[in-house]
């Protein structure tokens, strides 16, 4: 793809909440890909560590950011969080319209809500919609609270009110491509699938670092958000059964990332007399992250089954196939699609067979190399960026 000289292709304004660009690696994969293909992209997005400028031009992309009240687990505290995100989305949104123009809003979820958004310039001005679809919003909330009631009828609600809207639905999966057809009614010709694969450009295999290992023969990894839904207590908890029961005293584990949970997780980790085992790194530059994800003997996805986990892929299982890295990670419907034979499987939610398998991947070598062989292959192969560009570019060719 060449960037196409004169008239743009096209005005995108892309709107992503949850977190800032470029960090939202998905989101700036799509933005730069749009922007080399001759469209001007324009993205709204929240401040976060290290992005805090409200203005900033990088790589051709115009990015406006916006400041968020602190997250807060309660009713509300998201009220809070998204009238104040919706308020400096419209503002931004109609700065941007006179700044640039746009003919498209690209609007990426959580939350449901940004349709509301979309509905104004749409209603007032003819504007295209595209709805990204990152997160099942009412699983989300089912598998937060394990419950229903009038929270997720509401979510629902929203979530109908996101697809009628929509001219076109980016879907992430097979899984929520099936949704946007039965909960959205939306024709199949009108939802798109676009994996995240990373770009393999950029994200490669380096040699290992010994010194990650901290001494012992083998490090164990994780990269990902530490939040409450997250499932890392089960790693800290696997990693004790290991260490303590199992008396597996040669094992490092590397926990690469933050997240709200973080210090509760280091608190963990003395309680279980195991922190001298185990590092958290917090954020680190990518070049880091891949140094110390290349050096691990095993890369393990601890996301619980509920109903949202189950359904949706995750990044970091990608990634970790991108880096050829066997995997270890609970049995899910959209995981094992993902990684198919990089993977080994424990029964859901059973932390000690999670650190049972593990443990039968780190004392079989031959099997670790032939299983991050397959998931590289597969990355190559299906479900890197390159092959998810053109589904992307092709949805836009349709729509404008």
């Amino acid at each position: 793809m060449t960037e196409s000289p004169g008239k743009p292709a096209g005005k995108v304004l892309i709107i992503v909440e949850n977190l800032p660009v470029p960090f939202d690696r998905r989101v700036w994969m799509e933005s730069t890909t749009l922007a080399k293909a001759g469209y001007q992209v324009c993205v709204i997005c929240p401040t976060g560590k290290g992005y805090e400028s409200l203005r900033e031009d990088l790589d051709g992309i115009h990015i406006y950011r916006h400041w968020l009240p602190p997250e807060k687990s309660s009713a509300l505290g998201y009220l809070r969080e998204y009238s104040s995100a919706l308020w400096a989305e419209w503002r931004l949104a109609r700065k941007v319209r006179k700044e640039f123009g746009f003919d498209v809003i690209h609007a990426c979820n959580p939350p449901d809500l940004i349709f509301l958004v979309a509905l104004w310039f749409k209603l007032f001005h003819r504007t295209k919609f595209v709805f990204d679809h990152h997160d099942l919003t009412p699983e989300l909330y089912e598998s937060k609270f394990n419950k229903r009631g009038i929270y997720y009828q509401m979510m629902r609600l929203a979530e109908r009110l996101t697809f009628a809207l929509a001219d076109r639905v980016i879907s992430t999966n097979e899984s929520y491509k099936q949704v946007a057809i039965d909960r959205g009614r939306k024709k199949p010709e009108n939802v798109q699938v676009v994996r995240s694969g990373p770009d393999l450009s950029r994200f490669n295999p380096v040699a290992p670092d010994e010194r990650y290992k901290n001494g012992r023969k083998w490090l164990v990894g994780y990269m990902g958000v530490m939040g409450e839904f997250d499932g890392v207590d089960h790693l800290v908890r696997a990693a004790h059964h290991l260490i303590k029961e199992k008396g597996r005293e040669d094992i490092q584990f590397c926990f690469v990332g933050s997240g709200p949970c973080i210090e509760e997780l280091k608190q963990l980790a003395v309680e279980l007399d195991i922190a001298s085992y185990v590092e958290f790194t917090g954020r680190v530059s990518d070049a880091d992250m891949i140094s110390r994800l290349s050096s691990c003997d095993v890369c393990v996805d601890c996301d619980p089954l509920n109903p949202l986990n189950d359904k949706s892929t995750m990044n970091k299982i990608l990634e970790y196939m991108a880096l050829a890295r066997p995997i270890v990670q609970y049995d899910m419907l959209e995981g094992r699609r993902s990684a198919g034979d990089a993977s080994l499987y424990a029964r859901p939610n059973d932390v000690e067979d999670l650190a049972a398998k593990i443990l039968e991947l780190l004392t079989n070598e031959a099997r670790r190399k032939e299983m991050g062989e397959t998931g590289r292959r597969r990355m190559v192969n299906e479900l890197e960026w390159r092959h998810q560009a053109p589904r992307l570019l092709n949805l836009y060719s349709q729509l404008i």
